[in-house]
């Protein structure tokens, strides 16, 4: 510290005294130019006499007072720009911040804590350097704090001539005295003063490593690492500087550079709770579950590998054929995977193989599918090479492309590992490496036995040194290979990475990898039609024909055929469109994102430049169209574009071709190349039922609502379909950063860059209205001697030429009206010349005239399902229409029941009985009764008419590959038909079915299966509680009592093992029902009822009652039966992760919102009866934690546990409120039914998890909340928690952090 000159002395206050005897020492000192440290010694003995303790705020008044000048600036600090001139005043000042810098419980405790830290703020201008508010105290001690460590680094760097290597060039503290200073100082440079110099430097390094070892002061620093990181990363990169380069540090005794380095890299852990009371060491359990360190198999124990189990349940759903999803399988895969990451606390390498796992087993649990209208092994095989390979690729892109230069701890997550380019590359690389050791879930299913063959054919060539192009590997004859090439999944999988340039073919040299070596090339090998094709051979049928049955190698492959379809002949175009929807499509797992995005871009072909003709240029591309759309039509096919997220897009490129084809007249015919001549009619109704797959059309557009969101399912309308596609078109920076977001972003521009809305179709837009009136009311509307009369009479008589009722038409049951049946020949019929959109505007009346006339006896059973036959092979999209109109007509139960006895209906008593066998069979593994299908005495099976007659029609189908796109939207709308009717109507369908489809017994018998749960509570209830149970291993049934996954998905269904149908685990029986459960609200109530039964039944069958007992008694609750009490940890989390799953994907958003917001405080304010002794204890705790994980979990599977998802926008209402609860119950305002253990196991086990897990959710919550929610938890002795909770809070919470920091010298 240096004197100021001589100056007028303003004392405030009482003046006199020992404050006046202070002012006189100071001034004597100046005078006579005293050392300070003499000053020093002189005013501490003269406060001491007086009796007067150090530090004070009234001597800190004085000597401000009268040190500072007319303008107020203050010379005190000037102390580090002077310290080159006055290394003495320099280094007093460093030891007096040694001294009461790290004393600052007694600074905060005074009654002038505010007065001061407002002081120091007026005179540093601190609130305004970092740009915040300086409203609390606390936030001023942060920043007081960081500045003068920040000082200190950059006076080091500029004593070390380091200070020009930072981007700034210079320090924006002064670190030089002004010339003015220089020249008012007559002190020699003495030798003594330039070894003080260099000491001080050392000194000034050495107190920064104080200021970031000190327990207190260190957190202080990195609350302003949480809050200020573009200050932060100024800082760190001085840090970083200093610890490479300085020579002072070197010769520091006490800090070493490595030293330094390890402080700053430690700031994401210096707020890290230390779990100091009893319910942190026990929740400790729950979060810190450890490493992948070994997998079960298949179907057997309850390992590490339960950490994925939400990942094996959501890759299982996505398998449901019986409802497309609207959102990419990448999106919601990636996702979920960096929840768990985050919330099960593991690494990339350990997250890449749970995702493997779970994806292997997902084909294994289906390798030998059952035959039926349902998705089956080529889906499955798409969502483990392409979709999983995608999901992996784009984390590793989002890591690789990441800035370098990123803050190690922000605002956003303190918990983000360090960027390290190429850190998650390398764990893909050691997780498949590990993956070769899961033999039993590498074996491939018999149909890829060939392409696993060859790729590990491939590998063993390259490591022989023989390099041959990929696409020969499909001539190869294994037998003529010398040694074993066997191939597996893994290769499979690492052909898949090599084609996304996630390995290199160093991967052929991992040890075990292949079998050996050779050293010739097989003599087999010849050139392949894909090669062939690349240089130029001609297109020839047989050359169609090859490229069809071989899947593609390469994307130019791909691309030279995608430039065919665009610019070449009309019959290029078509054989393009051909070999595109086959094996490419189906079996090229490498390329298959580009096969779907080029065949969907191929579906909105553009206008030629050169068009201008009157009807649209859609016509001129029928041919190839109609070759698309038929060739994608397939169950397998459509679910496939649904996993790569192109469902949106694929319903806004048939849209155009239905309103144009649908509005042609069909007088004209186009011919394929294999003879086949077909109509507008023809590509009309193929594109039409196609796109009536991608929604629940046949269903109330509300089914059932949950909260202010509407489940997944009632989304799924036109509007909403376009509305994601359009959303895809925006451009925003999200788009850029997500890869998946920017793949669909392109396709969607490419086909057309302008929003799409139904509006824009006007033909389309009057079905839906009509259809969605049929649905809500009853059929009414027709009016006589209109075109749609007209046409309804037409209809009529075309369907039932052949049949004598007089001179009165059918219509005039219905409608009224009377008269002749209208023109035409009933022998030979001319067929309505009518464009489509007309047909099917009458096709409702035409369908309620027949069953009327049915149901009145003027047409037999028979006669009215060939009529609608006809109808619909007149016109095969008026099936949809037909739907419509019988599930409407089903729900309003106004018609007689058919009575099906094998006279007037089919019968189903010939397989009745064998039906119910195989459902109680199918059933037994849940403990669910089954109600007799028998029908006894003189009561035999009856059906609504309207059920019965649309079964009858789709008993006329043949099972053929012509009738397959009609009966995959035809069965699934008969089984919910039959399903919404009284049992036993499924059954009662099923056995019709088996007698025409044997090849689909086991099929018909699960969908009747299904329906038991549909018509009664209990039966769902049941299912759920058998989840649980077979899920955590609490049954006696030996196959199961590990529990896991294997348990609760098991195999699958089927009769392909045991030598019949066997019992289907009940977590796959409920991913197959809670589609069709109207009242899903419920399910979340007894979700959560059967979670506390189960961690009652984990705790009193795991711990023995003895030592439930002395672990109760124990001082922290570790320390006796510590395995145990883990184990039984282990498992309550697998129970609540199995129950947040289990919520997230029945009702999605809006049932976990109604959770959170409305179920989860009910359950906590009613009282709750003791089911067990002792639960008032241990078992009471534990429940605690269980409801925690599992709120937590069902928030992170629903917004993200980042903001990236737009549903994580919803988050913050829901959170606030749920969290205002939390807060309002600590400060005593609301009472508690629940068991206090239950509370606050509940309280401090989701606040724990929130911290440590989703810390962006903190920053949503407001300040006040989370301030109350720390006072709470500081009550409970839970201080580290307190502290964690506000360190993440933003800057406004970080006073009230640092604050706790200091008071309670955290």
């Amino acid at each position: 510290m240096s004197w100021p000159p001589k100056m007028a002395v303003t004392i405030g206050g009482g003046g006199g005294g020992v404050w006046d005897n202070v002012v006189e020492i100071t001034k004597a000192a100046q005078e006579k130019g005293s050392d300070p440290l003499l000053w020093a010694v002189q005013v501490s003995s003269s406060l001491n006499s007086a009796g007067v303790c150090l530090p004070s705020v009234e001597l800190a008044h004085v000597l401000v007072s009268y040190i500072c000048w007319d303008n107020n600036f203050p010379l005190l600090w000037k102390v580090i720009p002077s310290r080159r001139i006055r290394p003495a005043a320099y280094r007093l000042y460093m030891e007096l911040l040694k001294r009461h810098v790290f004393t600052l419980k007694y600074q905060i405790r005074g009654p002038d804590y505010q007065k001061v830290m407002k002081s120091i703020d007026a005179v540093l201008h601190l609130s305004q350097i970092f740009g915040l508010p300086a409203s609390e105290p606390g936030i001023l001690v942060v920043e007081y704090i960081f500045s003068v460590v920040w000082q200190l680094l950059d006076a080091s760097l500029d004593d070390e001539g380091l200070l020009e290597l930072t981007p700034e060039r210079k320090s924006r503290w002064p670190t030089e005295p002004l010339e003015m200073e220089i020249d008012g100082y007559d002190e020699e440079s003495t030798e003594y003063h330039e070894k003080l110099q260099i000491m001080n430097t050392v000194t000034a390094i050495e107190i920064i490593g104080q200021f970031l070892q000190n327990k207190v002061t260190s957190r202080i620093i990195f609350l302003a690492c949480q809050n200020l990181p573009t200050h932060w990363l100024a800082f760190i990169q001085r840090i970083r500087l200093l610890g490479a380069n300085s020579s002072a540090l070197s010769n520091s005794k006490i800090l070493t550079p490595k030293d330094l380095m390890q402080l700053t890299s430690d700031a994401r852990n210096v707020l890290s709770r230390e779990h100091k009371t009893s319910s942190q060491q026990n929740f400790h359990a729950v979060i810190a579950f450890g490493s992948l360190a070994s997998f079960a198999g298949l179907c057997h124990g309850a390992s590490p590998s339960a950490l994925w189990l939400p990942l094996d349940l959501v890759l299982e759903d996505a398998m449901d054929g019986y409802q497309v999803n609207a959102t990419s399988a990448i999106e919601i895969i990636t996702g979920l995977i960096k929840t768990l990451k985050a919330i099960n606390g593991t690494t990339w390498h350990d997250t890449f193989l749970g995702l493997w796992i779970a994806a292997l087993r997902l084909v294994q649990r289906e390798r030998d599918p059952i035959e039926g209208p349902m998705p089956r092994l080529d889906p499955r095989l798409c969502m483990l090479f392409s979709i999983t390979t995608l999901v992996i690729s784009d984390l590793i892109g989002e890591e690789e492309s990441a800035p370098i230069d990123e803050t190690e701890c922000g605002s956003t997550n303190h918990q983000i590992e360090k960027k390290i380019p190429g850190k998650r590359r390398n764990d893909l690389v050691s997780s498949l490496q590990v993956l070769g050791d899961y033999q039993g879930l590498l074996t491939p299913p018999r149909s890829v036995v060939s392409a696993a063959n060859q790729a590990a054919a491939k590998a063993m060539l390259f490591v022989s040194g023989i390099n041959v192009g990929s696409a020969y590997f499909e001539c190869i004859n294994m037998k003529d290979m010398p040694v074993n090439c066997s191939g597996n999944m893994r290769h499979l999988i690492v052909e898949a990475c090599i084609a996304r340039n996630l390995l290199d073919t160093s991967a052929y040299f991992w040890p075990g990898y292949v079998n050996g070596r050779i050293n010739q090339v097989p003599h087999s090998m010849a050139q392949v039609p894909w090669s062939a094709f690349m240089k130029g051979a001609p297109l020839t049928p047989v050359m169609i024909n090859a490229l069809v049955s071989s899947p593609a190698s390469s994307l130019a492959e791909l691309e030279k055929i995608f430039e065919l379809a665009v610019e070449g002949s009309d019959e290029e175009k078509m054989s393009a469109a051909t070999i595109l929807c086959g094996a490419s499509l189906i079996r090229g797992w490498n390329i298959q994102e580009h096969t779907v995005q080029f065949i969907t871009r191929l579906l909105s072909p553009p206008a030629p430049a050169d068009y201008d003709g009157v009807d649209s240029h859609l016509i001129g591309y029928a041919p190839m169209l109609n070759i698309l759309i038929v060739g994608i039509a397939s169950v397998d096919i459509v679910q496939i574009f649904s996993l790569h997220g192109l469902v949106p897009q694929l319903a806004g490129s048939l849209m155009p071709i239905c309103e144009v084809f649908g509005s042609c007249v069909p007088n004209v015919s186009w011919t394929l190349p294999t003879g086949e001549e077909f109509t507008a009619h023809a590509v009309f109704s193929n594109a039409f039922a196609l796109l009536l797959k991608l929604w629940r059309f046949n269903h109330p557009p509300i089914e059932h609502g949950v909260g202010d969101v509407p489940t997944v399912g009632s989304q799924l309308t036109p509007e909403y379909l376009l509305s994601v596609r359009n959303s895809h078109l925006v451009s925003s920076e999200s788009i850029h950063k997500d890869r998946n977001k920017k793949r669909l972003s392109a396709v969607a521009s490419s086909s057309s860059p302008k929003p799409i809305f139904v509006e824009s179709f006007p033909k389309l837009k009057v079905w839906y209205r009509q259809h969605q009136r049929c649905i809500a009311a009853t059929l009414s509307g027709l009016v006589h001697g209109t075109q749609v009369h007209q046409t309804v009479d037409g209809l009529l008589n075309m369907m039932f030429r052949k049949i004598n009722r007089g001179s009165q038409s059918l219509t005039s049951v219905t409608s009224g009206s009377s008269g002749s049946p209208g023109p035409g020949n009933e022998d030979n019929p001319l067929r309505p010349k009518l464009p489509a959109w007309d047909i099917l505007e009458a096709v409702p009346f035409v369908v309620d005239a027949a069953l009327t006339a049915c149901a009145h006896g003027r047409l037999s059973p028979r006669e009215l399902a060939t009529g609608l036959k006809d109808l619909a092979d007149f016109l095969p999209a008026s099936l949809a229409t037909i739907v419509s109109y019988f599930s409407a007509e089903v729900s309003r139960g106004v018609w007689k029941p058919a009575f099906m006895n094998g006279m007037d209906w089919p019968s189903p008593a010939a397989n009745l009985s064998n039906v119910e066998e195989h459902i109680k069979k199918i059933l037994s593994a849940t403990g669910v009764d089954i109600p007799s299908l028998a029908a006894g005495g003189s009561f035999p099976a009856t059906l609504p008419l309207p059920l019965a007659a649309f079964a009858s029609l789709t008993i006329t189908y043949k099972i053929d590959k012509a009738s397959e796109r009609f009966l995959n939207l035809a069965g699934p709308a008969l089984e919910s038909l039959a399903a919404g009717c009284p049992w036993p109507c499924m059954p009662i369908v099923a056995s019709l079915w088996t007698q025409k489809a044997k090849r689909w017994f086991d099929f018909l018998v699960f969908s009747a299966s299904r329906t038991v749960f549909l018509h009664n509570s209990d039966a769902v209830v049941q299912l759920l509680k058998s989840s649980f149970t077979a899920a955590l291993g609490l049954n006696t049934n030996p196959i199961s009592s590990n529990g896991g996954v294997g348990a609760l998905l098991g195999h699958g269904f089927g009769s392909h093992f045991c030598g019949g149908i066997s019992p289907v685990a009940p977590g796959i029986l409920y991913l197959r029902v809670y589609r069709s459960i109207r009242d899903i609200v419920f399910i979340t109530g007894e979700i959560l009822s059967l979670l506390m039964h189960s961690v009652r039944e984990i705790a009193l069958t795991g711990l023995p009652r003895e030592k439930l007992e002395k672990l109760k008694t124990t001082k922290n609750g570790m320390r006796y039966g510590q395995v145990s009490f883990a184990a039984a940890m282990t498992r309550v989390k697998l129970a609540a992760s199995l129950g947040a799953s289990l919520v997230w994907l029945s009702g999605g958003l809006g049932l976990v919102q109604t959770l959170i917001k409305e179920t989860l405080p009910s359950w906590f304010i009613s009282v709750h009866r003791s089911e067990q002794q002792g639960s008032e204890g241990l078992v009471a705790m534990l429940g605690g934690y269980a409801l925690a994980y599992f709120a937590l979990l069902c928030g992170a599977f629903a917004w993200g546990v980042d903001s990236s998802s737009s549903a994580s926008k919803r988050r913050p209402k829901i959170l606030g409120t749920h969290l205002e609860f939390l807060a309002s119950a600590l400060d005593g305002k609301i009472s508690l039914g629940c068991d206090w253990a239950t509370w606050r196991a509940y309280v401090s086990g989701f606040v724990s998890l929130m911290v440590g897990c989703t810390p962006t959710w903190v920053l949503e919550v407001d300040v006040e909340v989370l301030k109350r929610l720390s006072r709470g938890l500081r009550q409970w002795n839970e201080e580290e928690l307190a502290l964690a909770l506000l360190g993440i809070g933003g800057v406004g919470t970080m006073g009230a952090a640092a604050e706790l920091i200091i008071e309670k010298d955290l």
